[in-house]
């Protein structure tokens, strides 16, 4: 099959697509064709050196978080699916490639509606931002969100759960991205460049604060947060773009009684991924069905191109997925 493979770290260029051997699957995995991958920060990392794939280290190290295409063929005691049908996922790596192993739990079907090459920016930035707001921020119907980079896939993502969920929502993004985000459904959407979210959270929500923080950004907003929170809220950080390390004030949450939470999806075990998976299924597919959620694609690139597909995303100009075309 044909793979992205990572020989060595660094800038894209040491992207290489060169044939590799055909995954082999285990009783309960599905092999898929991949028809599009998509991109995620951690692959820029990955690229680095700096965030390696969980588990054994493959023979060829080959990144990729998520991915759609068509079941070619499955183990002999998967029972959930056929060769023909179609899929999408996330996966821990290996989704720049051709073929991929994937466990049958893990699978999802393509929303009706949704074309194939298109439901690859779904997995990893539906799952992440609908585990992140609902089930880990518990946030209801009538809440508040805010929601940090939301022009970013998870950022796009979330804005649209929020509303499908019959809540409301802040978001923060540069100046030119403001129009996009509002488009999105925000309820207000916030310059980060020129204006202060902290201030416009209280005049949203009339001084009571956010019920749940969705944080990429970290560094200094981590305090800004804190004080975003209505009373009993939860950060929820899924990423640390501004940087992982600064100061908090520990007496600042105490009145608060806040929640501070982190999280990843990729280093989750299976049993995990499989329960997020299947949440997101039942809870916002039917949304994405509905017309009411949708993939939000910046624009995408064939796989032959990786290299300016990452230096592109590198250039933070893109709202919502870059997609790969396998």
């Amino acid at each position: 099959m044909r793979a992205v493979v990572l020989s060595e770290y660094g800038e894209p260029d040491v992207l290489h697509l060169q044939e590799v051997p055909d995954p082999a699957i285990g009783p309960e995995e599905v092999l898929v064709e991949v028809v599009a991958t998509a991109l995620n920060r951690a692959d820029l990392l990955q690229r680095r050196g700096l965030y390696p794939e969980p588990g054994p280290a493959r023979t060829h190290e080959i990144p990729g978080m998520e991915l759609a295409g068509r079941v070619a063929s499955i183990g002999a005691r998967v029972s959930r699916w056929k060769v023909g049908d179609e899929v999408m996922a996330i996966v821990s790596g290996g989704a720049y490639a051709s073929l991929a192993a994937v466990h049958e739990r893990q699978l999802l079907r393509v929303p009706a509606g949704i074309a194939l090459a298109d439901a690859a920016a779904l997995p990893e930035v539906g799952i992440t931002a609908h585990d992140a707001l609902v089930v880990q921020g518990g946030l209801r119907v009538g809440g508040w969100a805010l929601v940090h980079a939301g022009a970013s896939g998870v950022g796009s993502m979330a804005v649209q759960i929020v509303r499908a969920l019959g809540a409301r929502s802040v978001a923060t993004t540069s100046a030119a991205k403001v129009g996009a985000v509002e488009a999105l459904g925000a309820d207000v959407v916030v310059d980060y460049e020129s204006s202060d979210f902290v201030e416009l959270v209280k005049v949203a929500t009339g001084g009571c604060g956010v019920d749940v923080v969705l944080d990429v950004v970290g560094g200094d907003y981590l305090m800004r947060n804190v004080s975003s929170l209505r009373t009993g809220g939860t950060i929820v950080q899924v990423g640390v773009m501004g940087g992982g390390s600064t100061q908090i004030n520990l007496g600042s949450l105490l009145p608060k009684r806040a929640h501070l939470i982190g999280t990843v999806l990729r280093a989750r075990p299976l049993e995990e991924k499989v329960a997020a998976s299947l949440r997101f299924a039942a809870e916002v597919v039917p949304a994405i069905e509905a017309g009411v959620v949708r993939p939000v694609i910046d624009r995408r690139y064939p796989i032959d191109q990786i290299a300016d597909a990452h230096r592109y995303l590198e250039t933070n100009a893109s709202i919502g997925k870059v997609l790969i075309d396998l």
